[in-house]
Protein backbone atom coordinates (compact mmCIF):
# COMPACT_ATOMS: atom_id res chain seq x y z
CA UNK A 1 0.00 0.00 0.00
CA UNK A 2 2.61 2.33 1.00
CA UNK A 3 4.42 1.34 -2.28
CA UNK A 4 1.66 2.26 -4.27
CA UNK A 5 0.54 5.77 -2.42
CA UNK A 6 4.30 6.55 -3.14
CA UNK A 7 3.96 5.73 -6.85
CA UNK A 8 0.61 7.63 -6.87
CA UNK A 9 2.64 10.64 -5.52
CA UNK A 10 5.32 11.16 -7.98
CA UNK A 11 3.05 10.04 -10.80
CA UNK A 12 1.24 13.15 -9.48
CA UNK A 13 4.23 15.01 -9.60
CA UNK A 14 4.96 14.25 -13.28
CA UNK A 15 1.62 15.48 -14.26
CA UNK A 16 2.08 18.73 -12.76
CA UNK A 17 5.36 19.28 -14.03
CA UNK A 18 6.33 21.91 -16.95
CA UNK A 19 6.87 19.59 -19.96
CA UNK A 20 9.92 22.03 -21.08
CA UNK A 21 11.67 20.30 -17.79
CA UNK A 22 10.97 16.35 -18.34
CA UNK A 23 13.59 15.93 -20.75
CA UNK A 24 15.94 17.53 -18.01
CA UNK A 25 15.20 15.74 -15.33
CA UNK A 26 15.33 12.58 -17.29
CA UNK A 27 18.68 13.22 -18.63
CA UNK A 28 19.55 14.51 -14.57
CA UNK A 29 18.23 11.51 -13.09
CA UNK A 30 20.56 9.07 -15.51
CA UNK A 31 23.65 11.14 -16.18
CA UNK A 32 23.88 12.25 -12.77
CA UNK A 33 26.03 15.12 -13.78
CA UNK A 34 25.26 18.60 -15.08
CA UNK A 35 28.00 18.54 -17.66
CA UNK A 36 27.09 14.91 -19.12
CA UNK A 37 23.13 16.05 -19.02
CA UNK A 38 23.71 18.79 -20.43
CA UNK A 39 26.00 17.06 -23.61
CA UNK A 40 23.44 14.67 -23.92
CA UNK A 41 20.66 17.53 -24.63
CA UNK A 42 23.20 19.90 -26.01
CA UNK A 43 21.90 22.32 -23.16
CA UNK A 44 24.72 24.55 -21.28
CA UNK A 45 25.50 24.15 -18.05
CA UNK A 46 24.09 27.28 -17.03
CA UNK A 47 20.50 26.74 -18.73
CA UNK A 48 20.83 22.95 -16.93
CA UNK A 49 21.57 24.74 -13.51
CA UNK A 50 18.40 26.55 -13.76
CA UNK A 51 16.68 23.47 -14.90
CA UNK A 52 17.34 21.82 -11.70
CA UNK A 53 16.38 24.99 -9.71
CA UNK A 54 12.78 24.68 -10.95
CA UNK A 55 13.10 20.98 -10.72
CA UNK A 56 13.96 21.14 -7.21
CA UNK A 57 11.29 23.66 -6.55
CA UNK A 58 8.89 21.58 -8.22
CA UNK A 59 9.40 18.15 -6.20
CA UNK A 60 10.73 20.15 -2.94
CA UNK A 61 13.48 17.80 -2.72
CA UNK A 62 17.24 18.36 -3.80
CA UNK A 63 17.40 15.32 -6.17
CA UNK A 64 20.86 15.51 -6.96
CA UNK A 65 23.18 15.93 -3.84
CA UNK A 66 27.19 16.48 -3.94
CA UNK A 67 28.97 13.91 -1.98
CA UNK A 68 32.53 15.27 -2.24
CA UNK A 69 33.49 12.39 -4.77
CA UNK A 70 30.75 13.46 -7.50
CA UNK A 71 26.84 13.77 -7.44
CA UNK A 72 24.29 11.27 -6.04
CA UNK A 73 20.85 10.89 -5.88
CA UNK A 74 18.35 11.62 -3.13
CA UNK A 75 15.87 8.89 -2.28
CA UNK A 76 12.98 10.60 -3.89
CA UNK A 77 15.93 11.25 -7.06
CA UNK A 78 16.01 6.89 -6.76
CA UNK A 79 12.34 6.17 -7.10
CA UNK A 80 12.00 8.94 -9.72
CA UNK A 81 14.24 7.78 -12.27
CA UNK A 82 12.31 4.46 -13.26
CA UNK A 83 9.14 5.91 -13.56
CA UNK A 84 10.78 9.21 -15.65
CA UNK A 85 11.88 6.79 -17.90
CA UNK A 86 8.97 5.09 -18.53
CA UNK A 87 6.97 8.55 -19.11
CA UNK A 88 9.96 8.97 -21.50
CA UNK A 89 9.66 5.85 -23.29
CA UNK A 90 5.86 6.23 -23.50
CA UNK A 91 6.26 10.07 -25.35
CA UNK A 92 8.78 7.99 -27.67
CA UNK A 93 6.34 5.26 -28.56
CA UNK A 94 3.11 7.99 -28.71
CA UNK A 95 5.17 10.58 -30.64
CA UNK A 96 7.29 7.69 -32.90
CA UNK A 97 10.94 8.68 -34.25
CA UNK A 98 11.58 11.12 -37.64
CA UNK A 99 10.42 8.86 -40.32
CA UNK A 100 14.04 10.46 -42.46
CA UNK A 101 17.24 11.50 -41.97
CA UNK A 102 18.63 14.15 -43.98
CA UNK A 103 22.50 14.19 -43.56
CA UNK A 104 23.12 16.90 -46.53
CA UNK A 105 20.85 19.15 -44.26
CA UNK A 106 21.61 17.82 -41.11
CA UNK A 107 23.72 19.50 -38.23
CA UNK A 108 24.02 16.37 -36.07
CA UNK A 109 26.63 15.90 -34.07
CA UNK A 110 27.41 11.89 -33.65
CA UNK A 111 29.16 10.50 -31.24
CA UNK A 112 31.08 7.23 -30.58
CA UNK A 113 33.14 4.88 -28.08
CA UNK A 114 35.90 2.99 -29.09
CA UNK A 115 39.59 1.81 -28.13
CA UNK A 116 42.92 3.75 -29.27
CA UNK A 117 43.61 0.99 -32.14
CA UNK A 118 40.05 1.23 -33.52
CA UNK A 119 40.46 4.89 -33.72
CA UNK A 120 43.51 4.51 -35.73
CA UNK A 121 42.16 2.44 -38.27
CA UNK A 122 38.57 4.27 -38.68
CA UNK A 123 39.21 7.22 -37.82
CA UNK A 124 40.18 8.89 -40.57
CA UNK A 125 37.86 7.20 -43.23
CA UNK A 126 35.03 7.93 -41.20
CA UNK A 127 35.51 11.64 -40.99
CA UNK A 128 36.53 11.57 -44.77
CA UNK A 129 33.09 10.39 -45.67
CA UNK A 130 31.26 11.99 -43.12
CA UNK A 131 32.18 15.33 -44.36
CA UNK A 132 31.35 14.20 -48.27
CA UNK A 133 27.92 12.72 -47.57
CA UNK A 134 27.09 14.90 -43.82
CA UNK A 135 29.36 18.22 -44.45
CA UNK A 136 27.08 19.73 -41.50
CA UNK A 137 27.18 16.74 -39.12
CA UNK A 138 30.12 16.23 -37.00
CA UNK A 139 31.72 13.39 -34.47
CA UNK A 140 32.64 13.39 -31.35
CA UNK A 141 34.92 10.25 -30.47
CA UNK A 142 35.82 8.90 -26.68
CA UNK A 143 37.42 5.81 -25.22
CA UNK A 144 35.33 2.50 -24.56
CA UNK A 145 33.84 2.00 -20.88
CA UNK A 146 36.46 0.75 -17.95
CA UNK A 147 33.51 -1.20 -16.19
CA UNK A 148 30.44 -3.08 -17.72
CA UNK A 149 27.80 -0.95 -15.71
CA UNK A 150 29.87 2.38 -17.54
CA UNK A 151 29.31 -0.02 -20.81
CA UNK A 152 25.59 -0.29 -20.04
CA UNK A 153 25.46 3.33 -19.01
CA UNK A 154 27.33 4.79 -22.41
CA UNK A 155 25.02 2.58 -24.81
CA UNK A 156 22.48 4.34 -23.66
CA UNK A 157 23.75 8.03 -24.43
CA UNK A 158 26.48 7.21 -27.37
CA UNK A 159 24.98 6.63 -31.22
CA UNK A 160 27.49 3.57 -31.12
CA UNK A 161 30.28 1.61 -29.27
CA UNK A 162 32.52 -0.30 -30.88
CA UNK A 163 34.62 -3.25 -29.16
CA UNK A 164 35.71 -7.00 -29.65
CA UNK A 165 33.53 -9.03 -30.40
CA UNK A 166 34.58 -11.96 -27.96
CA UNK A 167 33.46 -9.96 -25.13
CA UNK A 168 29.93 -10.23 -25.74
CA UNK A 169 28.80 -6.81 -24.59
CA UNK A 170 24.82 -6.27 -24.57
CA UNK A 171 23.02 -4.55 -27.08
CA UNK A 172 22.74 -4.88 -31.04
CA UNK A 173 25.73 -5.71 -32.85
CA UNK A 174 26.73 -5.55 -36.22
CA UNK A 175 30.39 -6.67 -36.78
CA UNK A 176 32.72 -4.34 -38.31
CA UNK A 177 35.79 -5.12 -39.78
CA UNK A 178 38.58 -7.98 -38.64
CA UNK A 179 42.36 -8.18 -38.22
CA UNK A 180 44.78 -10.56 -36.58
CA UNK A 181 47.02 -10.59 -33.38
CA UNK A 182 50.86 -10.27 -33.64
CA UNK A 183 53.74 -10.60 -31.70
CA UNK A 184 55.68 -7.23 -31.51
CA UNK A 185 59.42 -7.09 -29.78
CA UNK A 186 61.86 -4.36 -29.82
CA UNK A 187 64.13 -4.48 -32.50
CA UNK A 188 67.42 -5.37 -30.15
CA UNK A 189 65.62 -8.15 -28.32
CA UNK A 190 68.16 -10.77 -27.05
CA UNK A 191 65.50 -13.85 -28.08
CA UNK A 192 64.85 -12.50 -31.32
CA UNK A 193 66.58 -15.18 -34.10
CA UNK A 194 66.40 -14.20 -37.75
CA UNK A 195 62.82 -12.81 -36.75
CA UNK A 196 61.74 -15.54 -35.29
CA UNK A 197 60.32 -16.67 -31.70
CA UNK A 198 59.74 -20.27 -30.15
CA UNK A 199 57.74 -21.71 -27.90
CA UNK A 200 60.05 -21.69 -25.40
CA UNK A 201 61.42 -18.28 -25.48
CA UNK A 202 57.60 -17.15 -25.64
CA UNK A 203 57.68 -18.78 -22.06
CA UNK A 204 60.94 -17.54 -20.57
CA UNK A 205 60.42 -13.99 -22.28
CA UNK A 206 58.64 -11.36 -19.60
CA UNK A 207 55.42 -10.03 -21.46
CA UNK A 208 53.11 -7.22 -21.31
CA UNK A 209 49.31 -7.52 -21.51
CA UNK A 210 46.32 -5.29 -22.02
CA UNK A 211 43.32 -5.49 -20.15
CA UNK A 212 40.09 -3.73 -21.39
CA UNK A 213 37.97 -3.94 -18.81
CA UNK A 214 39.06 -5.16 -15.37
CA UNK A 215 38.45 -8.33 -13.41
CA UNK A 216 35.50 -9.01 -15.93
CA UNK A 217 36.93 -10.59 -19.27
CA UNK A 218 36.28 -13.82 -20.94
CA UNK A 219 39.46 -15.78 -21.61
CA UNK A 220 41.02 -13.82 -24.57
CA UNK A 221 42.02 -15.26 -28.13
CA UNK A 222 45.52 -14.75 -27.30
CA UNK A 223 45.48 -16.37 -24.21
CA UNK A 224 43.66 -18.84 -25.04
CA UNK A 225 46.55 -19.91 -27.75
CA UNK A 226 49.17 -19.70 -25.71
CA UNK A 227 47.37 -21.71 -22.87
CA UNK A 228 46.75 -24.22 -26.23
CA UNK A 229 50.36 -24.65 -26.56
CA UNK A 230 51.16 -25.31 -22.92
CA UNK A 231 52.31 -21.76 -22.09
CA UNK A 232 51.68 -19.85 -18.67
CA UNK A 233 53.21 -16.51 -19.69
CA UNK A 234 54.80 -14.24 -17.19
CA UNK A 235 52.72 -10.89 -17.41
CA UNK A 236 55.49 -8.21 -16.37
CA UNK A 237 53.09 -5.22 -17.52
CA UNK A 238 49.62 -4.30 -17.49
CA UNK A 239 48.38 -1.83 -19.46
CA UNK A 240 44.65 -0.93 -20.86
CA UNK A 241 45.13 -0.49 -24.34
CA UNK A 242 47.41 -2.01 -27.14
CA UNK A 243 48.69 1.47 -28.02
CA UNK A 244 49.95 1.46 -24.14
CA UNK A 245 51.19 -2.09 -24.68
CA UNK A 246 53.38 -1.05 -27.70
CA UNK A 247 55.21 1.79 -26.05
CA UNK A 248 55.18 -0.43 -22.77
CA UNK A 249 57.45 -3.13 -24.91
CA UNK A 250 59.60 -0.59 -26.97
CA UNK A 251 63.60 -0.73 -25.50
CA UNK A 252 62.50 -3.73 -22.74
CA UNK A 253 63.13 -7.87 -23.01
CA UNK A 254 59.24 -8.08 -23.08
CA UNK A 255 56.81 -9.00 -26.05
CA UNK A 256 53.22 -8.62 -26.66
CA UNK A 257 50.49 -9.03 -29.07
CA UNK A 258 48.42 -6.47 -31.11
CA UNK A 259 46.44 -6.38 -33.97
CA UNK A 260 48.45 -5.84 -36.85
CA UNK A 261 47.29 -2.92 -38.12
CA UNK A 262 47.90 -0.85 -35.39
CA UNK A 263 51.35 -2.71 -34.78
CA UNK A 264 52.56 -1.20 -38.40
CA UNK A 265 51.56 2.09 -37.98
CA UNK A 266 53.78 1.93 -34.89
CA UNK A 267 56.66 -0.44 -35.58
CA UNK A 268 58.93 2.44 -37.31
CA UNK A 269 58.29 5.35 -34.82
CA UNK A 270 58.97 2.34 -31.95
CA UNK A 271 61.82 0.38 -33.05
CA UNK A 272 59.69 -2.72 -32.91
CA UNK A 273 60.05 -5.68 -35.47
CA UNK A 274 57.13 -8.14 -35.64
CA UNK A 275 58.31 -11.67 -34.66
CA UNK A 276 57.01 -14.65 -36.45
CA UNK A 277 55.65 -17.80 -33.82
CA UNK A 278 54.59 -21.16 -34.25
CA UNK A 279 51.18 -19.96 -32.84
CA UNK A 280 48.23 -20.62 -34.76
CA UNK A 281 46.66 -17.08 -36.47
CA UNK A 282 45.02 -15.17 -33.97
CA UNK A 283 42.16 -13.23 -34.89
CA UNK A 284 40.14 -10.14 -33.65
CA UNK A 285 36.68 -9.01 -35.27
CA UNK A 286 35.54 -5.54 -33.89
CA UNK A 287 31.84 -5.03 -33.66
CA UNK A 288 29.96 -1.99 -33.62
CA UNK A 289 27.43 -1.88 -30.30
CA UNK A 290 23.92 -0.26 -30.13
CA UNK A 291 20.99 0.55 -28.14
CA UNK A 292 17.95 -1.38 -29.03
CA UNK A 293 16.22 1.76 -28.12
CA UNK A 294 18.40 3.25 -31.46
CA UNK A 295 17.61 0.18 -33.90
CA UNK A 296 15.28 2.36 -35.91
CA UNK A 297 16.60 5.76 -35.89
CA UNK A 298 17.09 7.23 -38.79
CA UNK A 299 20.65 8.69 -38.12
CA UNK A 300 21.71 5.70 -36.54
CA UNK A 301 20.75 3.61 -39.35
CA UNK A 302 22.48 5.83 -41.71
CA UNK A 303 25.41 5.68 -39.46
CA UNK A 304 25.82 2.17 -39.29
CA UNK A 305 25.62 2.11 -42.80
CA UNK A 306 28.77 4.60 -43.51
CA UNK A 307 30.50 2.90 -41.01
CA UNK A 308 29.88 -0.40 -43.37
CA UNK A 309 31.21 1.39 -46.09
CA UNK A 310 34.26 2.72 -44.09
CA UNK A 311 34.41 -0.88 -42.76
CA UNK A 312 34.51 -2.27 -46.49
CA UNK A 313 37.34 0.16 -47.51
CA UNK A 314 39.49 -0.62 -44.86
CA UNK A 315 39.52 -4.73 -45.63
CA UNK A 316 40.05 -3.56 -49.35
CA UNK A 317 43.37 -1.85 -48.18
CA UNK A 318 44.55 -4.83 -46.28
CA UNK A 319 44.02 -6.94 -49.24
CA UNK A 320 45.82 -4.91 -52.12
CA UNK A 321 48.50 -4.63 -49.29
CA UNK A 322 48.85 -8.25 -48.90
CA UNK A 323 48.71 -8.96 -52.95
CA UNK A 324 51.54 -6.29 -53.07
CA UNK A 325 53.68 -7.29 -50.63
CA UNK A 326 52.71 -10.93 -52.29
CA UNK A 327 54.15 -9.72 -55.76
CA UNK A 328 57.44 -7.90 -54.08
CA UNK A 329 58.38 -11.26 -52.53
CA UNK A 330 57.68 -13.19 -55.16
CA UNK A 331 59.85 -10.77 -57.93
Amino acid sequence: MALAIMGSAMHKGLRGIDANLLLPLHALLQERNLTHAGDRLTMSQSAMSGALTRLRKHFGDDLLTWTGRGFTLTPLGERLRPVVAEAIETADLLLGTPRSFDPAMSSKRFTLSMSEYAMTVLSEPLTRLLSERGPGCSVAFNSIPMTREQYEQQLMRRDLIIFPLHFALPGRTQPLFTDEFVCVVDRGNPHLRSGTLTLADLQEMPHAAAEFIPGDEPMLPVEAELLRNGIHRTVLVQVTSSLSLLHAVSGTTMCGFVPKRLARRCLGMLDLVIAETPLQPISITEVVHWHPRREEDPAGVWLRRLLHEVAVEVESETECGQASAGASHSA
